[in-house]
């Protein structure tokens, strides 16, 4: 079979056309490598639906995949070419998010730190914000709440296309005139800029959170804080206000709840069992760890100065509680600093996650002084380290190796895998557990995963990976993110247990393992929460077993345990159990550092025991998960309708995507069609020069293929020739050979000739742009016909090397094409009305919460002024009742003034309506162009046509 290249170019164009959201993102699904649930795509469509909406939140449960759909909505602006994007997310989740951009949506991103962004202003760049300006190539900018914060006059000097902040509840009391310091310096530098909130708890405590959050996404879509309070915030609000609230909300806020789902058949949940195995350290493992933590509660430490105090004592105490070994090296290179003279924090590289308290933390040490008493520190130190070099036995690695055989039958017992991922916080401690596990039965059978795996063993595998998928698109091209692929996959093919630190597990998915053993705990509940979501996660077949040491001989370690286990209910129940705790406190990077000034000041149990008490009664409105009736009635939507609308979505997606990948496969054929050779094995792939390809993302990884897609590779490199050519008036003889079924229209053309005209007609305003192809053809007795049968009679093979010149008449398509264009443009003009429609209600209840505030306002006065009158006259005294006329006066005096001002408050809200409705209509103005993507004469021939 031969195809012309006008075949090619007309089906290249037609794939790439840019068009409404919901037509769009099939393209953004085909080339994402992830599984796609419908609701997903739903909530990805509800913050794309309006080119003119400031922007949404996102407020599905937790476990539900917000970060898959707010990266469906980066990857379709990244497709519209709108590069100038941002997210700010917790510092502990940024090269989490960096990975699963690159992963699953080939989307690249930079992340923005202070090191980072005091490195690109010494080479010279105005602004490290501009990613393009400073790296010659755009990327996705992700940057922490607190550094974006304080670099707020750079962020704001961008003219972002999209911002999403992720756990965005942390913007929630931005209402409040106290507190909700950064969310207020993020939201003057990022007004006016389109934003995507992701949070599971909107609305936690307040129905005034809802309006904070929107607030900061819109000002002009509920009136002010008083307004709002005065028609909202009432004790019992009627039905219809109430109504038109939760109707308002549903515009901007979108929340799917994880039984729907469940019931819709997206995703089984499956639970997590929590075992505990108890173990009581040496008396020299007692007295190091009680000698060196009474050194670092210490006040008048010179080797540790107070601009770094909080981030070097919670780095040590972290390797004090993780192993001897890890506390013996930690010292050692402490000494050594402190006798150079140099500052503590590069002697904590042990600790793995080191650099997200580094970008929050001030971590400049001052010049050390007095030599004498830094040298008696000094040998202290040298007395803690030879201390810690004597102990040869370690409780807890001897709870470890008790627990795993255990913790194994356990697994099993659920239909689990004999594999076990093992976290720690230390470096040295994981390299020393891999010794002392391989030395217990378990050689030949680890994986070590940190933030650098510079081991040999990690550098063999990572060499033999490279060595077996060479060629392939297993192979991304990121040293770190290729170093993670290949020790996962030795983990799941060869190995029993894969050891851990958190830096090293960022952005990795292990649902084939369902045994997680927490050897170091941190103390930050949403850290914890990660790590288990490494294994408990949405595609995970078997219930998941969690294992915790706890330390018998230290009640600040016992305290912690149970506040992350009763209080947070991290380890037991359903998937997500704990998302309506984890989601409503505020960081917990901030509980950390309260467990850290426990461990810091407490000398004994009974003080421990008091502390931890006050802190979970200050937990306690956080830790009490209630029913929200506010939440459910204004938030919630009906199950039935839920599960229906996701239903309904789920078919559309894949008869979508089916209909977007066998175009995509077309273009292959078209492309690859003239070679005289069958590339093509299967309906889902095809070999080209060697290579096998496969439209489908999971089969192209099992298989070792390349995965087809448009965003890039050999898909985007074909559209982008094919669409470039310049194409000359030729006579195509198309041979009627329909690749599905009968196409009956096509078949009755057989014998005729005619003209046939490709147009691309672009309607553009500054927010959208959509495009479609004109596709004209008239038969030579003056016959036209349908586009459709067009686009079928263009997949039709052609006659080979039988494309001579042609003359085609242009005043043939004038009518058809007229036609064709018109039917568009009014498809465009009806969007555009809905889009313009949403925003004058909005404006409209917006002008509407000002005046009925006003009107409220008077009435309160009115109110006001009727009680004081009737006190007054039941004052004894004289002064008292002078008193009360005085009272009186003033609040008559507010009042006329309330009502003086009324009529003209009134005029300012309305010229205020009119002046953002201009602006509305301008960003509406479209903008049309036509061009021209070949004209041809055109026969079409009977099947049994040979060459």
């Amino acid at each position: 079979m031969h195809f012309s290249p006008h075949q090619k170019a007309w089906l290249a164009h037609s794939l790439t056309l840019a068009g409404k959201a919901d037509e769009s993102m099939t393209k953004t699904i085909a080339s994402a490598k992830v599984d796609m649930n419908p609701h997903q795509v739903e909530a990805a469509l509800f913050a794309l639906a309006s080119p003119l909406s400031s922007g949404v939140i996102l407020a599905d449960e937790v476990g539900l995949g917000k970060t898959i759909e707010a990266s469906l909505v980066l990857a379709q602006k990244w497709a519209e070419r709108r590069r100038k994007l941002l997210l700010i997310v917790p510092a502990t989740l940024r090269k989490q998010w960096s990975q699963e951009l690159e992963e699953k949506f080939s989307l690249p991103s930079v992340i923005i730190e202070a090191k980072s962004f005091n490195q690109a202003s010494k080479e010279g760049h105005a602004n490290p914000f501009d990613i393009e300006v400073c790296s010659g190539r755009p990327a996705i900018c992700i940057c922490s709440y607190e550094f974006a914060a304080r670099k707020e006059v750079e962020l704001a000097r961008v003219p972002w296309d999209l911002v999403v902040l992720d756990e965005a509840h942390k913007l929630r009391n931005i209402y409040k005139k106290d507190g909700a310091k950064t969310a207020r310096k993020l939201d003057a530098a990022l007004t006016g800029r389109k934003k995507v909130l992701l949070s599971a708890t909107p609305l936690q405590n307040s129905i005034l959170e809802l309006y904070g959050l929107v607030s900061v996404i819109d000002p002009h879509y509920f009136g002010d804080l008083g307004s709002f309070k005065a028609r909202y915030a009432k004790q019992n609000l009627e039905e219809i206000e109430l109504a038109l609230l939760r109707h308002r909300l549903s515009k901007v806020c979108n929340r799917t709840l994880r039984r729907q789902v469940q019931e819709e058949g997206g995703i089984s949940f499956t639970r997590r069992y929590s075992m505990t195995e108890d173990f009581r350290p040496t008396a020299n493992e007692e007295k190091l760890y009680q000698e060196v933590s009474e050194y670092l509660q210490r006040d008048d430490l010179l080797s540790i100065k107070s601009g770094a105090r909080h981030l070097v004592t919670l780095v040590i105490r972290k390797i004090l509680a993780s192993s001897t070994h890890a506390v013996q090296g930690t010292l050692e290179t402490m000494i050594e600093r402190l006798e150079r003279k140099q500052p503590l924090v590069e002697a904590l590289q042990d600790y793995d996650n080191l650099e997200d308290y580094q970008d929050e933390e001030s971590i400049e040490d001052d010049d050390l002084i007095d030599p004498e008493a830094l040298q008696a520190e000094i040998d202290l130190l040298k007395d803690f380290k030879k201390l810690a070099g004597s102990i040869t036995g370690n409780a807890k690695a001897e709870a470890l190796i008790r627990v795993l055989q255990r913790a194994f039958s356990k697994t099993q017992e659920l239909g689990g895998a004999r594999k076990a991922v093992i976290f720690t916080e230390s470096v040295r401690t994981q390299t020393w557990l891999a010794e002392l596990l391989a030395a217990n039965g378990y050689a030949n059978e680890i994986v070590m995963l940190n933030g650098s795996n510079n081991d040999a063993t990690s550098k063999t595998i990572y060499k033999d990976w490279l060595t077996e998928h060479e060629g392939s698109s297993r192979i991304s091209g990121s040293k770190t993110a290729d170093m993670k692929a290949a020790l996962v996959d030795k983990f799941r093919n060869d190995a029993t247990l894969m050891i851990c630190t958190e830096a090293g597990a960022e952005g990795i998915n292990l649902q084939f393992c369902s045994l997680l053993v927490n050897y170091d705990l941190p103390w930050n509940p949403q850290r914890v929460e990660q790590r288990i979501g490494r294994v408990h996660r949405y595609g995970q077949k078997h219930d998941v077993v969690v294992v915790n040491f706890i330390n018998k001989g230290n009640r600040a370690d016992e305290r912690v345990f149970e506040l992350l286990s009763q209080k947070f209910q991290l380890f037991e129940g359903v998937f997500g159990a704990s998302d309506e705790v984890l989601g409503s406190i505020e960081s917990g990077v901030d509980i950390e550092r309260r467990i850290h000034d426990i461990y810091q000041h407490c000398r004994s149990d009974e003080q421990i025991e008091a502390e931890f008490n006050q802190l979970q009664e200050q937990l306690k409105d956080q830790l009490e998960v209630k029913v929200n009736d506010t939440r459910k009635s204004l938030l919630e939507h009906f199950d039935a309708d839920v599960v229906s609308r996701l239903n309904t979505r789920r078919g559309k997606v894949v008869s979508q995507l089916s209909h977007f990948q066998q175009q995509l496969l077309q273009l292959a054929r078209m492309a690859f069609a003239d070679n005289g050779q069958d590339y093509f094995e299967h309906e889902s792939g095809f070999s080209w020069q060697g290579q096998k390809y496969n439209l489908n993302w999971q089969e192209a990884e099992s298989q070792d293929q390349q995965f087809f897609r448009l965003s890039d590779g050999l898909g985007a490199h074909l559209v982008t020739e094919l669409k470039i050519a310049t194409l000359p008036t030729v006579h195509l003889s198309f041979v009627y050979s329909p690749q599905q079924g009968q196409w009956v229209d096509v078949k009755n053309l057989i014998g005729q000739t005619g003209s046939l005209r490709v147009v691309k007609v672009s309607v553009g305003s500054s927010e959208e742009l959509r495009e479609k192809l004109l596709l004209t053809a008239i038969t030579d007795s003056g016959d036209s016909i349908h586009p459709e049968t067009v686009e079928r009679l263009l997949q039709m093979p052609i006659v080979t090397n039988d494309m001579p010149p042609a003359v085609v008449n242009p005043d043939v398509f004038e009518s058809d094409e007229a036609n064709q264009l018109q039917a568009f443009m009014d498809i465009v003009e009806r969007d555009n009305e809905l889009y313009y429609g949403e925003e004058v209600e909005k404006l409209e209840r917006w002008a509407e919460d000002k005046r009925i505030a006003l009107d409220i306002r008077v009435k309160q006065l009115d109110q006001e002024i009727k009680q004081a009158r009737k006190a007054s006259r039941q004052l004894a005294t004289l002064q008292e009742k002078m008193a009360a006329k005085r009272e009186l006066k003033r609040l008559e005096r507010e009042r006329d003034t309330v009502m003086l001002n009324y009529h003209e408050e009134k005029k300012k809200i309305e010229q205020e309506e009119d002046r953002l409705l201009e602006q509305i209509e301008a960003r509406l103005a479209m903008d049309t162009q036509l061009e021209t993507i070949f004209e041809a004469r055109w026969t079409v021939l009977k099947p049994e046509f040979t060459a």
